[in-house]
Formats: C-alpha cells, structure tokens, sequence
C-alpha cells in the first residue's frame, strides 16, 4: 500500500490494482450511471431518483466535509484510469464501518475487495480503529461475498438494524478487528455437481417462484416444518438462508435443476460445521411435478457421493430423518445404501398438528 497526498489532503492509496483517491468533476456522469442503477436502488440508501445534481453534491460537498469532520472517509475507487465507485469508513473512535460500491461494468472482478480492503489497512493502521463493521441488506449476496473473502466474522441477521429511504430493514452483520487474518474463515459451499439428466447448483432468486409452488403444496407441508400458507417472502428467506449458511460453513443447499434450468427440488447437507469434521445431515423435497421419476434419487446419489469424496466434502458419516409415514423419503434412503438404526417416538410434528414418529437412518463412508 502506497500512500501520497491528493486535495482535500484525502490519503491516495494503492494496491497496483485499484487506487483510492479523492472525487474529482470528471468523476460525475459515472457516478451519477451508478447511482441510478437498479441494484443500487434495491440494495442501499442512494436517492431515487438521483439526479446529477445530487451526485455533484454528494461528491463535491457531502464527501469533502466527511473527511474535514473526521465522520466518513469516502474514497473514489480508479481502475484502469477512470472511476468505477466509492468505498467509505463512517463513523468517530474506535469503532467504524465499512461501505462499498461499484459502477454495473466493473462488477465480478474482485475491485470491491481490493478497495475495501486498503480502506480497512487505513483505518486500522492510521485512523486508529480497532473495529470494522459490516452490514448489508439481508439477502445482498454480493456484499455477503465482500466480507467473507475479507475475514470478517459474521454474525447473522440483526433485526431492525437499518433505516432507509424511510423503512427500517433487518440487515446481515460481521465485524472485522484490528490484528484479524484478512482471509476467508470458512470455506463457502457452492459446489455444482452434474448427474445423466440433472443440474445441482446453488439457489438463485429466479427459483423463488417455484419454491412457492413446491411448498405450498400440500403433500410437501405435510412432512415439512413449513409456513402456512408458504408465501413468496418465504420462498426468499429460504434463498438468502442458503448463502448465509454457505459463507458460515454451517450448510450446503443445492437447487435440482433440468436442462432448462428449471427448479424440481433442493437437497441441502446440514452440520457441515461439526468440530470432529466428518459429519452431515441430508435433507430434501421434490417439486410435486418432479415426483414419481427418480429425479430425487439421482441428485441424491450425486450429493452423497460429494459428501463423501475425499476432494469434496470429506465426510465420514451422513445421517438422514424421515417421518413415519414418508414412504417416498424412506425409499430414497434404502435406494441411497443408508441404514435405520433407531426411531425416535412422538418427535415428528405434521402439518395437522399431529405427532408421529422420527426414523433415523445413517449411511458410513
């Protein structure tokens, strides 16, 4: 990191990659194409509308007196010799936290990182903070993805924790401090496996609306501890679950997709975190139009086969759960080599509100 003066005695760092420097004039139409992007309509507090007027004011006022008071140190983001977006540390004392942003063409190269990560040096190394917090919109995976590569620690869903535009918002966390490793802490599970007929990849939110269809139906509720009625703001929490649990290492959720990448079920492999490192618990649903031809066995198969790899995911013990009842399920798990080894009486709640009893199944490397 190299630093050197630049007006409005704003630091200009660099990595080589990126460099992080003061706003200037030519930075606006650029700035102004970002702040009237959609995502960032959707996923932070930028005025919408933003007309260049705001952005000339935020850039040539607002930032300038964040740096004069000491409360935010927002840097523009260069790259390749022209602006790409901004990175900011808010906040007086000890305690900071971070906020990033990147113009639509230069996403899904790692600038964000890059940036972020000389903002944080600086705030460690010369502003004198000892923490940085992170937060984001529950469900804004691309900052999710920010922050575990960076280290920090993530904490889950703080409720109530932002104000936007006038709406309060539930909002991710993690926390980064002063001497941490800026190094992912867990390995994000996103594999994508392939079988003869079937596609297993990560979630995305076009499967959302088949989701809804799956689980509103009510041959899935039945067995499953499900809302009812199973709405589409279920069907997003499920999704955004998914990569949570993925960047903490706790779980690995895999949609079932056809050739055309359409949604007939999920599997997940649960306890991903257990401290001895060989365990995992699979669980699954089918979408009722995927049912009745051996989709659910196939991708099943596939997944315990991972699970087991030594380059996979190096489990030595998979357990599954199935309800008295559930013969579907049961099938998949004898046709899937696991074994019954106990029940568990009284322990299995349907939708009806009845009890029924918990078969437990295991299947050893």
């Amino acid at each position: 990191m190299t630093v050197g003066a630049w007006p409005l005695n704003v630091p200009v760092l660099t990595d080589g990659v990126v460099t992080l420097r003061a706003h200037t004039p030519a930075d606006l139409d650029r700035m102004n194409e970002m702040a009237n992007d959609p995502d960032m309509a959707r996923w932070t507090a930028v005025p919408v509308p933003n007309p260049r007027s705001a952005t000339e004011k935020y850039a040539m006022e607002l930032v300038p007196h964040g740096w004069d008071s000491e409360t935010s140190r927002c840097w523009a983001i260069e790259y390749e010799g022209r602006y790409v977006g901004n990175v900011d540390i808010r906040g007086k004392g000890a305690l900071a936290d971070i906020g990033y942003a990147l113009h639509p063409d230069a996403r899904g190269r790692s600038l964000a990182v890059d940036a972020a990560r000389l903002a944080i040096d600086f705030a460690f190394v010369e502003a004198g903070k000892e923490v940085v917090v992170w937060r984001s919109h529950v469900g804004h995976v691309a900052s999710l993805r920010v922050a575990h590569t960076l280290g920090f620690r993530l904490h889950g869903t703080q409720p109530d924790a932002l104000l936007e535009r006038g709406k309060v918002l539930d909002a991710w966390t993690g926390s980064l401090r002063f001497g941490d490793a800026p190094v992912p802490r867990t390995p994000w599970l996103a594999s994508t496996l392939t079988t003869e007929r079937l596609t297993l990849r990560p979630l995305v939110t076009a499967d959302v609306p088949r989701i809804v269809e799956a689980c509103a139906d009510p041959s899935t509720g039945h067995f499953l501890n499900l809302p009812s009625p199973y709405r589409e703001a279920d069907a997003h929490w499920y999704v955004h679950d998914s990569w949570w649990q993925a960047a903490v290492g706790h779980h690995e959720t895999w949609a079932i997709a056809d050739g055309d990448d359409r949604l007939l079920g999920t599997i997940r492999l649960l306890a991903l975190d257990d401290p001895t490192g060989g365990l995992g618990e699979l669980g699954y649903w089918a979408h009722p139009d995927a049912r009745g031809k051996g989709v659910m066995t196939e991708a099943c198969r596939a997944v315990v086969e991972h699970a087991f790899d030594p380059d996979g995911l190096d489990r030595r013990r998979l357990s599954l759960v199935a309800a008295e009842g559930n013969t579907a399920s049961r099938r998949i798990a004898d046709a899937l080599g696991f074994t019954q080894y106990g029940t568990e009486h009284g322990t299995a709640r349907l939708a009806d509100g009845t009890l029924t009893d918990h078969h437990l199944y295991e299947r050893l490397r």
